[in-house]
């Protein structure tokens, strides 16, 4: 089963046994000739795809009422796998959502880390610092680099933990916020998992 999560800038491959991907800009789907299951947040690839009979949007078998209107499809994707969670996906952005008993409960977008280093650096570049994930978060800071790291994990990782469900963590930067939620699932392939979910409650194979 050949699975393809397209973002803005590749095409993000998986067939169980290898995980792969090809620059949006360079791939033509055209290519491959087996039988393709994606989801896409690319409108232009998107579009490139429905003449193209063996890649199949799974985004049709998906009730988006359960949702918000503008949520990402590779969000709800996610949670397909989920029954009770706090769903971390920590990326250029950081997108949080809770689902209980199965049920989307809503969620929230904080930015990402290095485009909260770029904003502070913006400030002053006094403050050109990296996080310190180390950092312990039940003392208030007393250098500017553990106070900008305070300013931005404290209210995060509050908010999280307020919410006293499981956590499960991924994209690229979900090793890093593993250090302040040790007891996390890192799971890279939570969107992957989803898509097969679908697949199976829609009876696609």
């Amino acid at each position: 089963m050949l699975l393809c999560d397209i973002g803005n800038t590749s095409y993000h491959f998986n067939n169980s046994t290898q995980d792969f991907k090809h620059s949006v800009k360079d791939f033509n789907p055209a290519s491959i000739t087996e039988k393709v299951f994606f989801i896409s947040v690319n409108v232009q690839s998107k579009q490139k795809l429905q003449i193209l009979d063996n890649w199949i949007d799974l985004e049709q078998f998906i009730d988006r009422s359960k949702y918000y209107e503008t949520m990402g499809i590779d969000r709800i994707v996610a949670l397909a796998s989920v029954t009770n969670a706090v769903v971390i996906d920590a990326g250029s952005a950081i997108t949080v959502d809770v689902v209980k008993k199965g049920s989307f409960e809503g969620g929230f977008i904080y930015p990402g880390m290095r485009a909260m280093q770029e904003c502070y650096k913006n400030i002053s570049s006094a403050l050109d610092y990296s996080f310190n994930f180390e950092l312990d978060l039940g003392k208030m800071a007393k250098n500017s680099q553990d106070a900008i790291s305070y300013g931005y994990l404290k209210p995060f990782v509050d908010e999280i933990k307020s919410k006293n469900l499981p956590i499960i963590l991924t994209g690229g930067d979900a090793s890093e916020f593993k250090k302040l939620f040790p007891d996390a699932i890192l799971d890279q392939e939570l969107i992957f998992n989803g898509m097969k979910k679908i697949i199976t409650k829609a009876g696609l194979c």
